[in-house]
């Protein structure tokens, strides 16, 4: 029979990357919850009419790379290729513009039909941030000053803040015409997304990774010649709060993001650590987006994180210990077997962590296997000890061991639990040193 693989475009975590994975959103969580930012979980398929109205159509996401279909209802839905669009879905179905400015972050899954690379998948993971109700640029830079703040913490070093104005409607609307104008010209020159987008989605040339495109789109005008003076300002104050926070970055007036609904700053947070995948985090402000889907006026900024490209960059910077275990239990005979596992849950409820050897091997192979799971202590439990209701508790880092009554292990939980958290800070302090 022919073995079942992952889809192209979608791999498995294993449990030793997934600790790269809880570090990563512990760190982030913690920052979060410092800035008062509250979690919010939203499906994972919504009406493919969320992403075409609040992406835009003549984005590469909508027009190239949802996953889209009909379900029995003969509905068309989408599975979400990026977060925020349904977390200001939920804004508007909810009523949350009535408790003021909202700061919420969200992390999942997330599909698009892209070619397969190191950093990139079909199915990915973002982590993201939307503050929604303020158009203050201390928001903007709040949102920067928390990405930041989650990458040094993760101990990324290479990494370079790149910023932009797209100004608002009318500004980009006044570019847009003046991109036209420049580019016409070359129009034969261009590759040929790029000739499509030409009259679709100017701005989106800018983007482009194909090399005489980018030659020709070198010298195009400047979109921050095109601000207004409410754009200008706004993007002064982001500018100087960012250099007051020492936050250093980069005007790149190329920098317009892929999606429709931005407006006023841009910005990616990149690696020089990546290869041609190197931006780990973008975002910027979306005045329009609320209003376009049919909510009240609402400003709004935020970012996304991609997980995959991070937790490559993770896995080179640091090798994680594994979970130290507490106890590892031995066990053989019906008698011993079954005060293993009695032992053990009661133990997990005095908060130990305990794995039970469930194999039925041999002690000399339950030996080997609980001196490579890295557990502090072992528990051996013979027909000897289960007739006498005794253990014996070793110490595998010492050898030292002892036979104690089973109501005795219980009333020196104080005692044991310290000796366990010694050797534990030693066998860290040992590995740091």
């Amino acid at each position: 029979m022919e073995q079942i693989q992952a889809t192209r475009g979608t791999r498995d975590i294993l449990p030793d990357e997934v600790r790269y994975w809880q570090w990563l959103e512990s760190i982030a969580r913690n920052f979060l919850n410092k800035a008062n930012y509250l979690e919010i979980r939203t499906p994972i398929f919504e009406q493919t009419t969320l992403f075409e109205r609040g992406i835009g159509e003549a984005t590469d996401v909508v027009g190239k790379e949802m996953y889209t279909f009909n379900d029995r209802g003969d509905r068309s839905i989408t599975l979400r290729p990026e977060g925020t669009a349904g977390v200001v879905r939920s804004f508007i179905e909810n009523k949350l513009h009535v408790g003021g400015v909202q700061r919420l972050w969200y992390t999942g899954p997330m599909f698009r039909y892209e070619r397969p690379q190191a950093g990139r998948q079909r199915q990915f993971h973002q982590l993201g941030v939307e503050v929604l109700g303020s158009n203050d640029p201390r928001a903007d830079v709040e949102v920067i000053a928390i990405a930041t703040d989650i990458l040094q913490a993760l101990g990324l070093k290479n990494l370079h803040l790149d910023l932009n104005s797209v100004g608002d409607l009318q500004d980009r609307s006044h570019y847009r015409q003046a991109l036209i104008d420049y580019l016409t010209p070359y129009k034969d020159e261009l590759d040929a997304d790029s000739q499509d987008r030409l009259s679709r989605n100017p701005l989106r040339i800018l983007d482009s990774k194909d090399k005489r495109t980018q030659e020709i789109a070198q010298n195009a005008p400047s979109i921050l010649d095109y601000l207004s003076e409410k754009s200008r300002t706004h993007f002064d104050k982001v500018q100087q709060l960012l250099t007051q926070l020492e936050i250093r970055y980069t005007l790149n007036p190329r920098l317009v993001r892929g999606l429709d609904y931005y407006t006023h700053t841009a910005f990616e947070i990149i690696s020089d650590d990546l290869g041609a995948q190197a931006t780990v985090c973008g975002g910027g402000r979306y005045d329009r987006l609320v209003q376009e889907l049919g909510g009240p006026e609402t400003p709004a900024v935020g970012w996304a994180m991609g997980l995959e490209r991070l937790i490559l960059l993770l896995q080179k910077l640091h090798n994680l210990p594994q979970l130290e275990l507490d106890f590892y239990i031995v066990s053989r005979g019906e008698l011993a077997e079954n005060q293993a596992t009695i032992l053990a849950q009661k133990l997990r409820h005095a908060n130990f962590s305990v794995e039970v050897d469930l194999s039925g091997s041999a002690f000399g192979k339950q030996f080997k296997r609980a001196d490579r799971s890295g557990a502090v202590a072992c528990l051996v439990l013979g027909d000897g000890e289960a007739a006498n209701q005794t253990v014996n508790l070793k110490w595998l880092k010492t050898g030292e061991q002892e036979t104690i009554s089973q109501s005795d292990l219980f009333t020196k939980l104080d005692e044991i639990s310290s000796k366990i958290q010694s050797q534990k800070h030693s066998k860290t302090v040992s590995s740091l040193t």
